[in-house]
């Protein structure tokens, strides 16, 4: 099986001109959370270019998710390839999501073209996920139960490194506006109820947790709106905190914590706090042992260097609710060979590059190899499904 990644890659080159073009023109065309018409459309003239039939559209209640499955042969697994191509905002695709889509649909078009050769029975479904950027789409999708027919998950990522999944921090953003009362800071300000007071007061006690906060654990704000002059008390002030942590019993007590701080605050100064979610909670991502060695051997035999991560990953991703509902990986391929910062200009022109290009063809090709893996092997199957219930078992 290890030698036919390289077999998958050749089978990917032959359409390198579609594929490359379909990268390009998502990113010269860089579109936001549940606006990415364009990109829908690029990849739906792809699929049909490639002879598969058109996509369910919308998707889950979604007008800009949607979902295309292959299918040969009666029974078998179901594997499933997400998509990712939503930009962020006044940085175009600093995370290269026009590359994501750009793979998932490679591996698609290869893996369809080897279960008819060979006759693998099975199914392969293509999810076209939105508004990865902090907008939640895969949860959105997962409130409609989108993986109940699926086996499990994977998609690709561009980053400075190929390296293997090393999981994500759950996440939950809340937006606190502190509402008091107005009055002259100097003349009168016995009578006034200091909304910014409220504000520092919650800084200060996140910053005094963090001696007792484990290293699984991030908290970082933000102050939004401190008041309009310094002679007047604020009648209302607001920041944003961003919570994360590697463990999920971990995200609830800082969840519990968080808010027992911002209610401290309200009595220490009277203030009344209005507190809402910002956007989306992310669950922490639990990266699959058993696929995560399977990239590493099949990324090897393509040359393209992989890495085992060191320390886990700290950023977040919606990714990590799927993983949570079905067996799942999310790897890393290079997008460029000098240092780049994710979600920075130097990644955003890296990822329109025929390098970046070439790689994520690769990694396109791995997927598609781990999926073949996973559709022949019931070995292979049982494996990855205990590491995924041991792991769930453990961040339960």
């Amino acid at each position: 099986m290890k030698e036919d990644v390289k077999g998958l890659y050749t089978l990917i080159l032959e359409k390198k001109e579609l594929f490359s073009d379909l990268a390009r023109s998502i990113w010269e065309n860089p579109e936001l959370a549940y606006q990415e018409f364009f990109a829908c459309k690029k990849q739906f003239e792809v699929l049909e270019k490639l002879q598969f039939a058109l996509p369910v559209n919308p998707y889950c209640g979604l007008e800009t998710a949607y979902r295309a499955e292959f299918t040969n042969g009666e029974g078998g697994p179901t594997v499933g390839i997400c998509s990712e191509y939503d930009a962020l905002p006044g940085l175009g695709h600093g995370c290269g999501h026009n590359l994501i889509c750009t793979a998932a649909l490679a591996a698609f078009y290869a893996l369809r073209e080897v279960m008819k050769k060979e006759n693998i029975a099975g199914k392969v479904v293509l999810f076209g996920t939105p508004a990865e950027e902090s907008y939640g789409g895969k949860v959105k999708m997962l409130e409609k139960n989108c993986l109940d027919d699926v086996d499990m998950v994977i998609m690709t990522h561009p980053s400075a490194r190929c390296i293997q999944d090393a999981g994500s921090t759950a996440i939950t953003r809340y937006d606190v506006t502190f509402h008091g009362k107005a009055a002259h800071a100097a003349g009168s300000p016995e009578l006034g109820i200091n909304a910014l007071d409220a504000v520092m007061l919650l800084f200060n006690a996140v910053n005094s947790f963090r001696q007792q906060m484990p290293d699984c654990c991030r908290v970082h704000g933000i102050v939004m709106d401190g008041g309009d002059a310094p002679n007047i008390i604020p009648e209302k002030a607001s920041c944003r905190f961003f919570l994360r942590s590697l463990e999920q019993k971990w995200m609830r007590k800082l969840d519990e914590r968080f808010l027992n701080m911002v209610r401290g605050a309200e009595l220490m100064t009277d203030a009344k706090a209005e507190v809402k979610l910002f956007n989306i909670p992310y669950k922490g991502r639990l990266p699959n042992k058993v696929m995560n060695e399977s990239f590493y051997e099949y990324a090897s035999l393509l040359d393209m260097e992989p890495l085992r991560p060191s320390v886990p990953g700290k950023g977040s991703s919606d990714f990590g609710d799927f993983s949570r509902q079905k067996p799942g990986v999310h790897f890393y391929f290079a997008a460029t060979t000098s240092p780049a910062a994710g979600h920075s200009a130097e990644m955003r022109e890296a990822c329109n590059t025929p390098f970046a290009l070439d790689q994520a063809l690769r990694a396109s090709a791995v997927m598609a190899q781990i999926c073949l893996q996973f559709l022949t092997d019931a070995g292979y199957r049982q494996a990855v499904r205990k590491d995924y219930e041991s792991a769930s078992v453990k961040d339960s």
